[in-house]
């Protein structure tokens, strides 16, 4: 770089924190087209624009690793309530991805749709991203591919092993998948029917991960009273595949399986010192959701909605589901029981128009109102609603929520859509952590609690999870890496959102580039949609791994 060089962008003199765990340096940062130019005191470099950060904390974008934008950013791809948090890059897939598809799938997925209507023309995983891209996107996009998808399309919804071509056509889909991209393949086993896969297949699927430099990350099939065994399985998943292996949202659910909590733990830092590449990822809050369909045994849903419907319409069936919903189970993990009663299950998300008048009442009101026990009126919202009713279960604890805050080794991830506080997004009440996930561990565990320092936290939401992901170039403040940075004010940055009034922004980031575009300029959304797909190790295409962003 010559001297008196002129930049695309030049942001000054803020406190630079380059993603690694260092402490900050008073710095400079250029950007040319969409990538870092430079970091360090630049006195005679100069920028066609000129942002002055003075008093405000530098970082790389903040990555969201579980992220389910995937329908919301069709409907508003400027990703609103991630991106006013400093979130760059959104990542889809925990256990359902939108690829591959067979023509039935999409039949039912376009039949089963709720507030969010869009078409569905794609069938790969690939193509659907690439559909997100040439739409125009604020946030980057990346995502696994589904180990409940490939199942479906090879098995829909049956509770059976799959036969030996079933198999090697699932880990056919795996490898597509991962040739366009994918990270890795993801799982979700407490719900129907990734809870039918045996760990053997999903070893299988994950060998295929592993072979294109993927990972595998779960939902782990107990998070309550069997969580040691279900990280057990995790881990010789990924022993016996050879795959790294992340634990979505690590947490202990349903208060009588706090006490163990340190237990699991052990198990996973036993893994690690023995070589395992194991990581988690959290969201901050004591609070869950999930559907209504975890608070049912698993067998009634075999099949899918329709069936499971048709099933709860007949009153032998009604009855048996009742007694399981308030029996503790060794064969599944029960939310209802876990939260302690239907007092504390909240109904958060409708389809039907004439149920949304429910949206924020508890499944015990509801049930109160209609003079039923909580079992049937569950029953009934299904049948009524023709969905699986989202809910916000509340069954964690808040001492947890700060042990794994202060772990070295845990990202974070909303587990939310990316939303806005108007349109279709108000005819629903998501958890307030689509609106405030990051900004609360800045704000509430690392500034107020000081579980850990700023650099670090920042290191937990950067780097930490673009090297868990094998991503190029993301993730870190350095000469080439691609210009995903937020600019935000460590002292006042603070979420909003809550559980009765979900549906606000969170304050205190003031700028954020991605790509070197400018999409949150003085805390306000600029209108650019500069979002690429970010494509694993995997990707056979050269051209797409390494294709410059904004290009389709």
């Amino acid at each position: 770089m010559s001297y008196g060089s002129v930049h695309d962008v030049v942001i000054r003199g803020g406190a630079v924190f380059d993603g690694s765990g260092a402490p900050p340096i008073e710095a400079d940062v250029a950007i040319d087209g969409h990538v870092i130019a430079a970091v360090g005191r630049l006195p005679d470099e100069r920028g066609r624009i000129e942002v002055d950060v003075r008093g405000r904390a530098v970082a790389p974008g903040f990555i969201n690793i579980l992220s389910w934008a995937n329908e919301s950013l069709l409907e508003d791809g400027r990703s609103q309530s991630n991106i006013r948090q400093g979130v760059t890059l959104e990542v889809f897939g925990e256990g359902h991805s939108m690829g591959p598809l067979t023509p039935t799938m999409r039949e039912k997925m376009l039949a089963e749709q709720g507030d969010i209507r869009y078409d569905i023309d794609w069938t790969t995983l690939g193509q659907y991203l690439d559909v997100l891209e040439r739409r125009g996107i604020s946030t980057n996009v990346a995502s696994f591919v589904g180990a409940t998808t490939t199942r479906i399309h090879e098995l829909w919804y049956e509770d059976r092993p799959p036969t030996d071509d079933e198999l090697h056509r699932m880990r056919g889909l795996v490898q597509a998948a991962m040739a366009e991209g994918a990270l890795g393949v993801g799982s979700s086993l407490i719900y129907a029917p990734a809870c039918f896969a045996s760990t053997a297949e999903l070893v299988e699927l994950s060998k295929e991960a592993a072979v294109a430099g993927g990972m595998y990350i779960s939902h782990i099939r107990n998070e309550g009273s069997h969580m040691e065994d279900a990280l057990n399985e995790l881990l010789d998943i990924s022993r016996r595949s050879g795959a790294r292996a992340e634990i979505y949202h690590l947490k202990s659910a349903g208060r009588p399986n706090w006490g163990s909590f340190e237990s699991a733990l052990s198990q996973i830092e036993v893994a690690r010192a023995s070589g395992l590449h194991i990581s988690a990822d959290m969201y901050p809050y004591a609070a869950g959701s999930s559907g209504i369909d975890a608070a049912m045994p698993r067998w009634v849903q075999e099949g899918g909605l329709k069936t499971w419907i048709e099933r709860l319409r007949d009153a032998d069936t009604r009855s048996r589901v009742a007694v399981e919903m308030r029996t503790e189970s060794e064969d599944w993990e029960n939310l209802l029981l876990a939260s302690g009663g239907a007092q504390h299950v909240t109904l958060v998300g409708f389809r039907s128009d004439a149920l949304k008048p429910l949206t924020g009442r508890t499944l015990a009101e509801v049930a109160s109102m209609r003079g039923m026990t909580p079992e049937e009126t569950a029953m009934d919202l299904v049948i009524e609603d023709e969905s699986n009713v989202q809910c916000v279960y509340f069954n964690q604890s808040e001492d947890i929520v700060r042990r794994v805050a202060a772990l070295p080794w845990v990202s974070l991830g909303s587990d939310e859509a990316s939303v806005a506080p108007e349109g279709l997004f108000l005819k629903s009440q998501p958890h307030p952590r689509a609106y405030g996930t990051f900004a609360r561990f800045l704000g509430k565990y690392v500034r107020d609690e000081q579980l850990l320092p700023l650099e670090d936290a920042i290191r937990r939401l950067t780097s930490l999870p673009a090297e868990t992901l094998r991503l190029d170039r993301r993730g870190r403040l350095a000469p080439g890496s691609f210009a995903d940075v937020v600019v935000f004010d460590p002292t006042s940055v603070q979420d909003h959102a809550s559980y009765d009034s979900p549906h606000r922004y969170a304050t205190g980031v003031d700028h954020v580039f991605v790509n070197g575009a400018h999409t949150v300029a003085d805390g306000e959304h600029t209108g650019a949609r500069a979002g690429t797909v970010v494509r694993g190790p995997g990707c056979r295409t050269r051209s797409l791994r390494h294709r410059p962003p904004g290009r389709a």
